[in-house]
């Protein structure tokens, strides 16, 4: 497997520090309230998102990030992913690649920190990323100021959409 090329502007926390969602280092997608497009898991991926011309799935054009199906109610969709390790979150990117028609217009991130097991309903979350406009097909970097440690991330997204 080749070392991804970063972007060379891209902000430097991309570079200076650890991916704490990288699936490699342990990090797990846990739960979303919708998937049904494509699955959680694939928002994780460290590689570049890739668009394959032609290759479907059962439920449509398949694609390399988490993908919900447009929502006819209020509401929004969200997925809650286990990092590696407890960590200071210094940034984020919110990939919209290959995602131009479907990705979400706006999304924003709170972290929590759980000491045993998942989240609950009684989990304080803290926003981290306040709701922030996305395009599509673009990454979007986000610097984090908090500097409280963090276990869990819920990923919002309104109000549906997918995110590489």
């Amino acid at each position: 497997m080749a070392i991804p090329t970063l972007d060379p502007n891209a902000p430097a926390f991309t570079r200076r520090y650890m991916n704490l969602a990288d699936p490699r280092l342990g990090a797990r997608a846990l739960h979303a309230s919708d998937e049904f497009f494509a699955p959680k898991e694939r928002m994780l991926d460290p590689q570049p998102a890739v668009f394959i011309p032609g290759k479907y799935d059962d439920h449509g054009k398949w694609m390399d990030g988490w993908e919900t199906r447009r929502k006819r109610t209020t509401g929004y969709d969200w997925c809650i992913v286990k990092l590696a390790r407890p960590g200071v979150i210094k940034g984020l990117d919110i990939d919209t690649s290959h995602f131009t028609g479907n990705y979400p217009p706006a999304a924003s991130i709170e972290g929590a920190y759980v000491t045993e097991g998942a989240p609950t309903a009684t989990t304080q979350w803290t926003e981290i990323v306040p709701s922030t406009s996305l395009n599509g097909n673009s990454h979007h970097y986000v610097e984090v100021s908090s500097e409280k440690p963090y276990t869990h991330l819920r990923v919002n997204i309104y109000p549906d959409g997918g995110i590489a």
